[in-house]
């Protein structure tokens, strides 16, 4: 489980592919402070399990599955990427609930500076629009942003300077893909909704 609240920027150090998915080691001093085997660590949003380390690294199993729906398949030596640890019992919860298990990806559809804050617009599938709503959480490349408004189509968020410099999020450029995770309250919210949908409609027809 994490907050959304980067702690540092990672450098990938090597990405190689495996018979079903891929091995990612990532350069993150910070994270490895205190990191043990099997720990969680989340990279730009995905939750992964620490399988080796050494002093200022780590490395972890990347599943064809989270390849598939994530951007973790296209990055390479050198790309920064967003870290942050999973939280502890007691912490401060800065951000939102988040758990690195992302909904997929969003592209960047426009970037607007207004001053010092930049506002982007992302773009959003029929799947996953009612998840989103203003002013509700969204976790965009693990970031904890607040949803600053929504369409049918697309969400935007307003990012302040801290965030455009201590994130990855300062460096895209439009047609860039980013992972997204929604918020899950509105996710199991959603769920329930299915079964009372198909319950009413259920009662409807045997009346």
């Amino acid at each position: 489980m994490f907050t959304g609240i980067i702690e540092e920027l990672g450098e990938v150090v090597d990405f190689a592919e495996t018979a079903d998915g891929a091995r990612l080691t990532v350069r993150a001093r910070g994270a490895v402070l205190d990191a043990g085997h099997g720990d969680s660590i989340s990279v730009s949003g995905v939750c992964l399990t620490v399988v080796d380390q050494g002093p200022d690294w780590f490395t972890a199993d990347v599943m064809g599955i989270t390849i598939d729906m994530s951007t973790l398949g296209t990055v390479a030596a050198g790309d920064h990427v967003n870290i942050e640890r999973a939280m502890q019992v007691g912490d401060r919860l800065g951000g939102h609930i988040v758990q690195g298990h992302i909904d997929g990806t969003s592209t960047v559809l426009s970037i607007e500076d207004e001053g010092s804050w930049r506002v982007l617009r992302f773009s959003l599938t029929e799947e996953l629009a009612p998840l989103v709503a203003r002013k509700g959480s969204i976790a965009v490349h693990g970031v904890s942003l607040t949803v600053s408004a929504v369409g049918r189509d697309w969400f935007e968020v307003s990012l302040i300077p801290e965030t455009l410099t201590a994130t990855t999020l300062g460096a895209l450029t439009v047609g860039d893909s980013v992972n997204i995770e929604t918020d899950i309250l509105a996710r199991h919210v959603a769920r329930m909704a299915e079964f009372t949908d198909a319950t009413v409609r259920h009662e409807r027809t045997e009346s």
